[in-house]
């Protein structure tokens, strides 16, 4: 559900996208049966919605339906609709946010999926919860410690828990790394070392969406981030307490657009006048995918996904430090760049019996479009204490987010799932926890103080973790030095 704030929809274009929905979704009605599956309604169907479509319409359609649909754009509707035709299956019954309560009351389902725009995700949390269902929704949890504190109000309120759909843990890479740290390859970690970088590529398609406004998507600090330390905080098997930061938006700025010779910036990709001079042009336009969404249903919201990436309204950060300190003693030193050479992150963590090196050098793309790689180039390896370094063969699987998604989708839709050791499957309380980091890290932003996260919300409990070795624990001396 992607929203320009201030634009007006027009009543005509609404009422006949809706009608269009609604005819595709009757075209199936007479062949309709008694349906036993879960019930699931979608509120917000851009592009990271498309994921859950896939599943349920394809190898969890066993396990649940997508009955019903809702965004603020009509077209985006229809477009759900068709993609369900070409599914075979009844099309999701559409219905505009202004309805979101209306849906919930007539069809009862089970659970809402909320792939919104970040800043919306709390209302729509909130309200589905208050109304008895389930909750699923796309990371990050929220965007401000206010709107987290609401989301766990909620939860104590309601007797119910989230999902959010952190994928990223399910990557078989990742989860090996966990492995590897669970099992005490480096006994206990007391620090780690994390450095995420975006390209021009990806890195500028932030810089082009909804996601630059910072009150909309909590910038790259919680957008992006929440990703990251989520990552931290559950192969820590720890919570945050204290955070500090500095961070600066130096590349993707007028000045830099000027400092490349063009005479920028301008609204947007597909009208710029300098369009033929500027490497940053994205055709929207060319990927079908992104076509199908954005740009045949600007129409009805004025959204366009092509902003120019130079533009100064953009509000968020392109470079960013933090340091974070851990309950249980550990110290995270994190930097995230989004103009950088290649796309992918390093990390290391320094144990009491040695180092856990872990790196991946990720084929990313345009965020949304159609065909871009998943391979990734994955490197890890164990440097024991005056020891001789080792590799790991890295666990790898197939599809999105290096084999995560499919593996968290099976998690969240499949009744008959296996019990996780790992623990990955997050709710609003590790929801809480990551989002958190990136909100104290926009506060030192602003105040250039530290900040501490209790501060921030009350009542935040401990997420379920996996065991991990103990800062207490005796640990074995690593071997004598030998001199030659």
């Amino acid at each position: 559900m992607d929203r320009t704030e201030g634009t007006a929809v027009r009543r005509r274009d609404v009422l006949g996208g809706l009608a269009a929905g609604t005819a595709l979704a009757a075209a199936l009605d007479a062949n309709a049966t008694v349906d036993t599956r879960k019930r699931y309604v979608s509120v917000g169907v851009g592009s990271r919605n498309r994921m859950f479509q896939d599943a349920l319409w394809g190898p969890h359609k066993a396990h649940g339906a997508l009955i019903a649909a809702c965004d603020t754009n009509p077209g985006r509707l229809d477009h759900v609709a068709q993609r369900a035709i070409q599914a075979g299956v009844k099309p999701p019954k559409p219905f505009l946010a202004a309805d979101f309560d209306k849906m919930l009351r007539e069809l009862k389902p089970d659970a809402v999926i909320v792939t919104t725009p970040d800043a919306f995700h709390d209302d729509y949390v909130v309200r589905a919860l208050d109304a008895g269902c389930d909750v699923i929704t796309e990371k990050p949890m929220t965007t401000t410690a206010a709107k987290a504190q609401r989301i766990l109000d909620a939860c104590r309120r309601s007797g119910r828990h989230i999902r959010v759909t952190f994928n990223y843990r399910y990557s078989p890479f990742r989860s090996q790394v966990k492995e590897l740290l669970m099992a005490g390859e480096i006994g206990d970690v007391l620090s780690v070392d994390f450095q995420w970088l975006l390209n021009t590529v990806h890195g500028a398609d932030y810089f082009r969406r909804w996601h630059s406004n910072k009150a909309i998507s909590g910038g790259l600090m919680v957008h992006k981030a929440t990703h990251h330390f989520d990552l931290v905080n559950w192969w820590l098997s720890d919570l945050p307490v204290s955070v500090a930061a500095t961070g600066k938006r130096e590349f993707y700025t007028p000045e830099m657009a000027r400092r490349f010779g063009l005479d920028g910036p301008h609204q947007r990709c597909r009208t710029c006048p300098e369009k033929a001079k500027c490497s940053f042009f994205f055709d929207l336009a060319a990927d079908p995918g992104l076509k199908a969404l954005y740009l045949d249903n600007e129409k009805y919201d004025g959204y366009f996904r092509d902003q120019c990436v130079w533009r100064p309204t953009i509000d968020i950060e392109d470079t960013m430090n933090v340091v974070v300190g851990y309950a249980g003693g550990t110290t995270l030193s994190y930097s995230l760049n989004a103009f950088n050479a290649w796309e992918g992150y390093h990390i290391a963590f320094n144990g009491t019996k040695g180092r856990l090196e872990h790196s991946v050098i990720e084929q990313a793309g345009v965020a949304g479009a159609s065909g871009h790689s998943d391979e990734d180039r994955i490197k890890t390896r164990i440097v024991p204490m005056r020891g001789n370094p080792r590799d790991v063969v890295p666990a790898t699987g197939t599809g999105g987010h290096g084999g995560g998604d499919a593996v968290m989708l099976a998690d969240i839709f499949d009744p008959n799932a296996p019990k996780d050791p790992l623990l990955r499957a997050a709710d609003e309380r590790g929801g809480a926890a990551s989002i958190l980091v990136g909100v104290a890290a926009n506060r030192c932003f602003e105040t250039g103080k530290p900040v501490k996260i209790a501060e921030l919300v009350t009542g935040l409990d401990w997420p379920d973790y996996p065991k991990m070795p103990g800062h207490k624990d005796p640990v074995t001396q690593p071997p004598r030095m030998v001199r030659g």
